[in-house]
């Protein structure tokens, strides 16, 4: 089991975190609920257990906010700028902190596609689209 001890934060620099713990898996979630939370094709969320969320700075900036149905779906979020930020999920001792809120390479890879039957029907794998560097050519 790989362990993690990683800083992260929001996109506007409002909430600092440093996250440690063991990286129990690293997961892409395709649930019409994590598509609606990130407006992208999916989250992409490594779970730690037996760790810690430390908020380096901007703690009161989070808001949590619950699904009112779901058994356990939550996110957390800066307040400013509405970045995706860790949560802990009380019903497994997780925390979930998602990956791209990590100012590091966390040293471990994506292991797996979940809720892939509940997939947007627009996605298209990426390795069937060009790659750039950068912007496409002629794209100012």
């Amino acid at each position: 089991m790989n362990s993690i001890e990683s800083n992260g934060g929001c996109l506007c620099g409002a909430v600092g975190y440093q996250v440690t713990g063991n990286v129990e898996r690293f997961t892409l979630c395709h649930c019409s609920r994590c598509r609606k939370a990130t407006g992208s094709a999916y989250t992409s969320n490594i779970m730690v257990s037996e760790g810690r969320v430390e908020w380096t700075h901007g703690e009161d900036r989070i808001q949590r906010f619950k699904v009112p149905e779901a058994e356990r779906y939550s996110t957390c979020f800066c307040g400013n700028c509405g970045s995706p930020l860790p949560r802990v999920i009380p019903e497994t001792g997780l925390i979930a902190v998602p990956a791209g809120s990590l100012d590091e390479d966390p040293g471990v890879s994506p292991q797996a596609h979940i809720f892939w039957a509940s997939r947007a029907e627009w996605l298209t794998p990426a390795s069937y689209l060009p790659e750039y560097k950068e912007y496409p050519p002629g794209v100012v």
